[in-house]
């Protein structure tokens, strides 16, 4: 029974991977009239594909997201609340940093600006920015803050940056926004939030606990904005 489980759930991966590879295989043969040039490579990238994002999402299930529940329950019996945000930057820090999606942005935005902007250089700014955010957002749920109060400073601030900061990394900085919002920091930092909105009495998860991603990704964007106003003096 339990492997009749297991390979369902495989199948249901299966499904989500296969409509996106065979478009671009039609794609590439009907419409393009190019040949795979390795049937065996593709193949066998397809398998690897399914099979490494069905044992992620099983892992994620099963490991990250309760955990993260349990650690956002038991922060409030923390005797200091700064303790709460300094953990909340921390985490939100350390899990940017292996985020695959913004290492392949930080390695292309390297590679196009001929090393002006190194890739490690980018990586920590977004980290720290993305730190930032996510210690803003346990701030706002510690203290039932509304989400319109928190946001609108934060655009208007974004706004600012926005003309002062050189056209390249105004692009850099949406970009490097979306690509921190990965399989690393979605499921463990909304698990914290959510997890901590639960336990804090008169706090809605529904209106805390989500939103929390939106508050990193606009951390990201500042962080990044604020590298390209240095970046000109």
């Amino acid at each position: 029974m339990k492997n009749l489980e297991g390979l369902r759930a495989l199948w249901e991966t299966a499904r989500s991977v296969i409509p996106i590879s065979a478009f671009l295989l039609l794609f590439q043969i009907l419409i393009l009239k190019k040949p795979i040039e390795n049937v065996k490579d593709f193949v066998l990238g397809f398998l690897l594909s399914v099979l490494g994002l069905h044992f992620f999402l099983k892992g994620v299930s099963i490991s990250l997201i309760p955990l993260g529940d349990s650690v956002g329950k038991n922060l409030i019996y923390l005797d200091h609340r700064w303790i709460i945000i300094v953990f909340a930057f921390v985490l939100g820090y350390f899990a940017t940093l292996v985020e695959p999606g913004l290492k392949a942005l930080a390695l292309e935005v390297e590679e196009i600006s001929i090393g002006a902007i190194p890739n490690k250089v980018l990586i920590q700014t977004v980290a720290i920015g993305f730190g930032g955010g996510m210690a803003l957002g346990i701030f706002k749920i510690l203290n039932n803050i509304p989400n319109t109060k928190i946001i609108m400073p934060i655009l208007f601030i974004i706004l600012i940056l926005v003309y002062f900061a050189p056209d390249e990394f105004v692009a850099i900085a949406m970009d490097s926004a979306s690509s921190t919002t990965g399989p690393v920091n979605i499921p463990l930092n909304m698990a914290v939030a959510i997890g901590l909105s639960k336990i804090i009495e008169n706090s809605d998860p529904l209106l805390n606990g989500f939103g929390i991603v939106g508050l990193t990704s606009l951390g990201a964007v500042i962080s990044v904005l604020t590298l390209g106003i240095l970046a000109k003096f």
